[in-house]
């Protein structure tokens, strides 16, 4: 009698004890644990001084990962390492969707740091003389920018038949001050502003050699479809995640931190029309 009442008190222990560690693991699904990527520099920068607290406010428990490539961020994206990134632009994402076979999604565009011409040598845009080179990215999507900047600023005049998106140096019907352009890769382009006259750095580039996006003769006014975007898998694109992914972005605290921390950076059309 006595052993069958041990084994019973024993049994109905375990199983308290049981329903013990069921209620922490509950508590801790609760917590709602999320793990964010970005590349090292801003963008990073942005999920955790913009993004992390009001997931943190909300509930969740957020990791930030840094990537050094712009590769990683979307593998680790699909292959589920991460719940979500930010790091690239539209046109980036939905190039590498079609060429890496994945399906994944942007959210919402967030502020951005803009294309920016640099010169050691003039002060001013109106300064620029005839014949002046300027150091330009060879990749097609950075080049179409560079040239967009320019014909913005009355350097050249485009072929205005020509989509904006896919512009080139073929496009250029007026160069009334003879710019010679030099193409070369877009990493190297901070250190071109010592070696040409003029030198058009995308804004990531140049924070990462630690620029003043302000110090530019003149900044991007880019389409939004060069804006970054926070990306999740099409899958998750409907969850609480993403839901409240945007409500963060949205909110008058995301973009006070914009304003305070990220000086230069062009805001998405839907952030000024608001």
């Amino acid at each position: 009698m006595k052993k069958s009442l041990l084994s019973v008190l024993v049994l109905t222990s375990a199983a308290a004890l049981a329903a013990c560690g069921g209620g922490s693991d509950s508590e801790a699904g609760d917590a709602k644990s999320v793990t964010l990527g970005g590349t090292a520099g801003p963008y990073s920068d942005m999920l955790n001084k913009a993004i992390k607290p009001g997931l943190e406010e909300k509930g969740y428990e957020v990791e930030i990962v840094e990537f050094s490539d712009y590769i990683q961020p979307n593998n680790a994206l699909d292959n589920g390492d991460i719940d979500a990134n930010l790091f690239q632009h539209t046109i980036y994402l939905e190039n590498f969707e079609e060429q890496n076979d994945m399906d994944l999604s942007g959210l919402i565009m967030v502020p951005t740091a803009p294309m920016g011409i640099y010169s050691n040598v003039y002060d001013s845009i109106d300064a620029v003389k005839d014949g002046a080179t300027i150091a330009i990215p060879n990749d097609p999507v950075n080049a179409a920018r560079t040239f967009l900047v320019l014909q913005d600023h009355g350097l050249i005049t485009l072929d205005p038949e020509a989509p904006e998106l896919t512009v080139s140096e073929n496009d250029v019907q007026e160069n009334p001050k003879n710019l010679e352009f030099q193409p070369i890769e877009a990493g190297g382009l901070p250190r071109a502003v010592e070696s040409a006259d003029l030198a058009a750095v995308p804004g990531n580039f140049a924070l990462a050699a630690e620029m003043n996006l302000l110090d530019a003769l003149a900044l991007e006014d880019m389409p939004d479809e060069y804006r970054n975007v926070v990306a999740v898998t099409a899958e998750n694109e409907d969850s609480e995640l993403a839901a409240d992914l945007i409500e963060i972005v949205e909110s008058p605290e995301f973009e006070e931190t914009i304003d305070s921390d990220f000086e230069g950076f062009g805001k998405p059309e839907w952030m000024e029309n608001r």
